[in-house]
C-alpha cells in the first residue's frame, strides 16, 4: 500500500524539482520501501494512468503476486512509475 502523503510527498518533490535520475534516486533513498521507475508515457500507450499531472503521469505498480503488474490502486501498490509526457 502507498500511503497517500507519500504520493503527495512525490509530486511535490517532481513538481519542484522535475524528472531526472537524480530525483529518482532521492525518492528510492526517501521511500526505501516502494520501487520507482522513470519512463516515457508513451512506452505505456495501453495502461491508464493513476494520477495525471500534466508533464508526467504516475501509474502504480503491483507486486504482491510474483509477477508485478500495474494498478490504479494504491491500496494494492507496491510502487510507482513516474512516466514523462512529451507534447508533439
Amino acid at each position: 500500500m502507498i500511503e497517500t502523503a507519500h504520493v503527495n510527498a512525490v509530486i511535490d518533490l517532481v513538481e519542484a524539482n522535475g524528472l531526472s535520475e537524480q530525483i529518482i534516486v532521492e525518492l528510492r533513498q526517501q521511500f526505501s520501501e516502494y520501487h520507482f521507475t522513470w519512463c516515457m508515457d508513451d512506452d505505456l500507450e495501453y495502461a491508464e494512468p493513476a494520477i495525471k499531472q500534466g508533464s508526467y503521469n504516475i501509474y502504480f505498480v503491483d507486486s504482491t503476486d510474483h509477477c508485478s503488474r500495474l494498478t490504479i490502486d494504491h491500496d494494492k501498490a507496491t510502487g510507482m512509475v513516474l512516466a514523462e509526457v512529451f507534447e508533439e
